[in-house]
């Protein structure tokens, strides 16, 4: 199986538990999370990361990450936001992230967001997608039970974990 997974503190927390994974291709734009995952304890495991102009935020952007995501195709994103509602999708705070996470996006099969309660109703400056553009959100259960029907609407799977 690939995977991709964005720069930030979510898709890290999720790093950590991928790499116990034996056989397992990750791509990511995050030094932070190549670096953790480089002398994973599980066997065959690959680490791709795309190059390009490191942001405040710890990614990975411009054309030679673009141009890297753009020649690849992984079963599955994970990717982190700044914040997601229904009017706004998925948004950053950084111009320069939004094209590399859109290429995320857009080179797999399957779109999961990984977000708590406190990015619903937050908005970036630019927007990455719709939230349409999701399968699956992961988030915690501390959204109140309209935004959990509003969301659900949108978004074909929706798992509230215990916060």
């Amino acid at each position: 199986m690939s995977v991709s997974l964005t720069s930030g503190t979510t898709t890290f927390a999720l790093a950590r538990a991928l790499r116990q994974i034996p056989r397992i291709t990750v791509v990511t734009n995050s030094p932070r999370i190549a670096d953790l995952l480089q002398d994973a304890p599980a066997e065959g495991q690959t680490v791709l990361l795309t190059g390009g102009l490191r942001t405040v935020s710890d990614a990975l952007v411009g054309p030679l990450a673009t141009a890297a995501i753009s020649s690849l195709h992984v079963d599955r994103c994970f990717m982190g936001v700044h914040g997601f509602s229904i009017e706004d999708g998925l948004s950053t705070p950084n111009m320069m992230e939004v094209e590399v996470n859109r290429l995320f996006l857009e080179r797999s099969n399957s779109r999961v967001l990984l977000a708590d309660h406190s990015k619903w109703g937050t908005k970036g400056l630019y927007r990455i997608a719709e939230l349409d553009a999701i399968d699956t959100l992961i988030t915690d259960d501390a959204l109140l039970p309209a935004d959990v029907e509003a969301i659900a609407e949108h978004i074909q799977d929706l798992r509230l974990e215990k916060a």
